[in-house]
Formats: structure tokens, sequence, C-alpha cells
């Protein structure tokens, strides 16, 4: 019997469906690229991703969900992710900004996010970002049939503790299929060798969140926005990828981009 804790393989047909969801959520992203510059605000990248999802006949998956007002996540500087767009939001120079996308194409979702930089960033910013690109791609690497999750967790968390950052608790990659959030839970910390074995047609989100200070959090009275609790910086990337029987197939790339 199927319980709120069942991991579902996802067949090839079902992977093809997430393939085409998550190469548009990855052509969103790069259409909105442009649009991040000072003066900006975050309320007119949310109107343009979903005027562009429209166009493209996709849903925007944020949209009404759980009661999320807006169609992306908009997250600035010590924003940790859940931001919510608003047009008294106004992008300036030096600013990070994570921007998360998920479309929902012929019923199945596909749910990427990058971190972007505003003008000219800071050293310190520019590292941040930096390594957090790099702790997803550790993270994915870990991925191949036998493996563990907390092997993801434990690349993760190795290489941005010897940066000098810290890897956020509370919120963790997740499950995704035709329902947004599923089972498992893929946290960016732990310790190889446990947690459940990878298996092939397991699909699923690495989304590291990595803050310059404490890795610990709030969130703000509107149910949603989290911040650092030192309110320094914090930056996300996020994939969606399948376990393949050879390794693994990263989801959330545009055409023709390999991941390595």
């Amino acid at each position: 019997m199927n319980n709120s804790k069942t991991i579902v393989l996802l067949s090839s047909r079902e992977i093809e469906k997430m393939r085409k969801a998550g190469r548009l959520a990855a052509q969103l992203l790069h259409h909105l690229e442009p649009m991040v510059k000072p003066g900006v605000s975050t309320l007119e990248l949310n109107d343009e991703a979903e005027r562009w999802t429209q166009a493209h006949g996709a849903k925007s998956a944020p949209l009404g969900y759980k009661g999320f007002p807006k169609s992306i996540c908009t997250s600035i500087n010590e924003v940790v992710c859940h931001g919510i767009p608003n047009a008294m939001q106004i992008l300036r120079d030096g600013d990070i900004i994570n921007i998360d996308v998920t479309l929902i194409v012929d019923g199945y979702h596909g749910d990427t996010s990058e971190t972007f930089f505003v003008g000219t960033p800071s050293p310190t910013a520019q590292k941040l970002v930096d390594v957090t690109k790099e702790c997803r791609r550790r993270g994915i690497k870990e991925v191949k049939p036998g493996g563990y999750i907390g092997d993801i967790g434990a690349a993760i968390q190795e290489y941005a503790e010897s940066q000098g950052f810290s890897v956020v608790r509370d919120f963790v990659g997740h499950g995704i299929s035709h329902t947004f959030h599923t089972p498992p839970e893929i946290p960016h910390y732990g310790i190889r060798g446990k947690g459940k074995r990878l298996r092939p047609g397991m699909v699923f989100t690495i989304e590291p969140m990595i803050n310059e200070g404490t890795w610990e959090v709030e969130v703000l009275s509107d149910g949603w926005t989290a911040l650092t609790r030192d309110r320094k910086l914090s930056a996300q990337c996020e994939h969606t990828l399948a376990v393949t029987e050879e390794g693994v197939e990263v989801l959330t790339l545009p055409e023709g981009e390999i991941f390595s």
C-alpha cells in the first residue's frame, strides 16, 4: 500500500515528461537573466516569468501552492529562500538574487534555480555563489545507483564548510514528478553511507542553500520568506535530476548543455 513516505520510481515515459518540463524551466531562467540589473523590481521579474510561462503553454507551480501568491520565488541577499516578489523590492548594484522557477508541462514539474549577480558583486558574494554552484555539482556527482542519500549531503557539507560557509538545515531537496514535493527528502548535509539507497527511476532536486555566516534561519510573519538569522548573505542553486542505470541525468539543463 502507498503512503506519504513511499518513494515512487518513474518510468522512462514519465522521465521524458520531466525532461521536457525541466528544459522549459531552464529556458525560463535563461530568459529572465538579462532582466537582473539595478532598478528592476522583483514584481517585474515575476510578471515577465508568468507572461513567458503562459506563452509557452505551461503553468507556474508556485502560484497558489499552499497559498503562495506569486509565480516565482525571488530571494535577495540575506533571504535564504521563498522570497515573494513585490513592486517595492528594487534590485540594487551589488545584490545577489536567487530566482527559483517551477513549471508544470503536461502534468509534470521542472524545478530549478540560480543565484545571479546584480551589477558588480562583493568578493564575499562572488565566493559564496561560486561555492554554492560547486556544492550543487559535487552533490550531483554523488548520485548513482546503489549510493546513499547521505553521500549527497556529505559531499555538499564537506566542501561548503571547508570554504568557511555553512549549510542550511531547515530546507532540503525533494522528490518531484506530477506532484511538486514527494519523498525522498534530500538534505544538503549528512553522513556518507547513511539514508535511503539510490535506485534508477528516482527523481529529485538537489538545491543547496549556503550561508555566509550561521546556518540558522528565521521565517517572517508572511509564512514564506526565510532569512539568515544573522542577516548575512545566502545563496542557492537547484537542479532536478534522475537516477539512471548508469548514474545520473540532470533534467533542468538547457537544450544541448551537458552536465560536468
